[in-house]
């Protein structure tokens, strides 16, 4: 296994990934947000450039999982594995008599197991694992991580109140919670306590004041909860002389450092029991620690300046915190379900190193747009995309509808329409321009990576153009285009921009040269701000483009 590479994007199969790239013990935090198997659809919603929602919805993955080989597969490698504990191999055997024999359910499960055992080969001793759940599997999924991690290495359940009860008063009570799943490797964690200022409400509790220049102050009862540990079970005879009888489980300290307390005037002897003084002056510079209810990180709906449209999309504040709580500057974050990349952004904004995967170009596309123009970042490399023509005639066999949108992607467009489940409109994306004031355009952009290219190709491009009232449409392919496409684009003529340049109207590139720096000839984005000079109309007959 080579040098672990760190501030990159992986495109493929995390299980893969994960054991072709990432060595044993070498990532500080992981953060996985995987698909909930609640049979949603979850969507790209791209935006256009006006900033509205665009009518183009492009099924990002299907969270629907069914029983079949590659489920069998996974299922004999963890009871083959020598990284499985004897309670993961024991939960993978009977999981069947609580969800059934081949449902999708287990299918989930299975494949959560074999990534599971992966994620914790990785994981370095000190680290921590953050895994984002909702109620659909979140039982399941914290036996399967206790078997995993082991129940001792269970550190918390956070609970992420993401939105507020509607208007409508429904026949249950609203689901409007996240789970995130808190693990570690061992007892020897990092940890950096979450702290936030403290509230009105908060403040409200520090009513006592004993006007010695400390100003108000609140109590704690000094009785343990929990114990006795040694030297905290005895009665205490405060400086007045009034006995204090030992509480049932013992006081929180030690004799001395309750004295000490009384001292320094922090005892408080008002009450039926001891009582520790805790100062609001004090309170304030310290802050209030985070508990693991987060009902302070509203969702993307409150966050309009960071949302993508992308139905899963977690708001950077709540990765934010998880990753400052159990990561310093320059450790490596991990997250195996990139989806948008949320947590990859801010880790880059924290200063640490990090590391996306995602089986899907979309995701991939859509990280990359968003670390160079929303972070902003240089370019990041992506391991396993295309890097040359043999890579993407590869990827074109195995998935037709990924080397459509890494095509799109690759030329600066943006991918269109639901190619799974629609029918074929001949358009699988668009480029966006920008040639006379205010006025947003777009050429269509039409990918084909099959073997065989034809002259029909370019006859139904020119139709869609027309139907759509575009000026422009871009055909991208694996084979060069033949003599005929050729000259059925030249007959489409030129569009004359206002900006006083004319543009061939049906643009051919091939993958080679796309490879070779080769991009659409369109406008640019930016508007003119004063009229442009008159357009000269174009003399004699289109001339064939090259």
């Amino acid at each position: 296994m080579d040098e672990l590479k760190t501030n990159v994007l992986y495109y493929g199969d995390n299980l893969e990934i994960l054991r072709k790239y990432i060595p044993d013990s070498s990532v500080d935090l992981i953060y996985l947000d995987p698909p909930f198997n609640s049979k949603a659809t979850y969507n790209v919603l791209y935006k256009e450039p006006t900033g509205k929602p665009s009518q183009a919805q492009i099924t990002a993955f299907e969270d629907t999982w069914q029983w079949g080989l590659e489920s069998e597969r996974s299922l004999q490698e963890i009871a083959a594995s020598p990284i499985a504990s004897a309670p993961v191999k024991e939960f993978m055997s009977v999981l069947p008599n609580f969800v059934g024999q081949k449902t999708p359910m287990r299918a989930y499960l299975t494949m959560m197991g074999i990534r599971l055992l992966e994620l914790k080969r990785v994981l370095k001793d000190t680290g921590s694992l953050y895994l984002h759940c909702d109620p659909t599997a979140s039982h399941y999924l914290k036996i399967l991580l206790d078997a995993t991690f082991g129940t001792k290495n269970f550190r918390n359940e956070i609970i992420w109140r993401r939105t507020y009860a509607g208007k409508t008063i429904a026949r249950n009570i609203p689901s409007n919670s996240d789970f995130i799943l808190w693990y570690t490797k061992s007892n020897d964690y990092l940890f950096n306590p979450i702290k936030k200022p403290l509230s009105d409400e908060d403040k409200a509790f520090y009513k006592k004041d004993d006007h010695d220049g400390r100003g108000p102050y609140s109590t704690v009862s000094m009785q343990k909860v929990s114990g006795p540990t040694p030297g905290t079970a005895y009665d205490y005879k405060d400086d007045s002389g009034k006995i204090w009888k030992c509480p049932p489980k013992g006081w929180r300290m030690i004799f001395e450092k309750v004295k000490a307390l009384e001292n320094d005037n922090r005892l408080y002897l008002g009450g039926k029991t001891l009582r520790e003084k805790y100062y609001l002056s004090e309170r304030v510079l310290i802050g209030k620690q985070v508990d693991n209810l987060w009902a302070d990180i509203g969702n993307m709906n409150r966050k309009k300046n960071e949302d993508l449209g992308y139905a899963t999309q977690k708001p950077e504040a709540l990765l934010e915190r998880i990753i400052e709580a159990s990561s310093n500057e320059g450790d490596i974050v991990l997250d195996p379900f990139c989806g948008c990349g949320t947590a990859v952004v801010a880790a880059q904004r924290l200063n640490r190193k990090w590391i996306g995967i995602d089986i899907t170009y979309l995701a991939i596309g859509l990280m990359e747009w968003r670390l160079k123009n929303m972070v902003p970042m240089p370019a990041c490399k992506v391991i396993g995309e295309p890097e040359d023509l043999a890579s993407a005639v590869e990827l074109a066999n195995k998935d037709k509808y990924q080397f459509q949108w890494w095509a799109v992607h690759k030329v600066g467009g943006q991918p269109y329409g639901d190619k799974k489940k629609g029918a074929d409109t001949g358009i699988d994306g668009y480029l966006y321009y920008m040639d006379e004031k205010d006025k947003i355009k777009k050429a269509i952009i039409s990918v084909k990576g099959g073997k065989t290219v034809g002259v029909d190709m370019i006859k139904v491009l020119c139709h869609v153009i027309d139907v759509e009232k575009s000026d422009i449409g871009v055909f991208i392919s694996l084979e060069k285009p033949t003599k005929p496409m050729l000259e059925e684009a030249a007959m489409k003529g030129f569009y004359h921009s206002p900006l006083g340049k004319d543009y061939p109207r049906i643009q051919i590139l091939t993958i080679e040269e796309i490879f070779q720096g080769k991009s659409p000839d369109i406008p640019p984005w930016i508007a003119p701000i004063t009229k442009p000079p008159p357009v000269k109309k174009a003399e004699g007959k289109a001339t064939k483009m090259l």
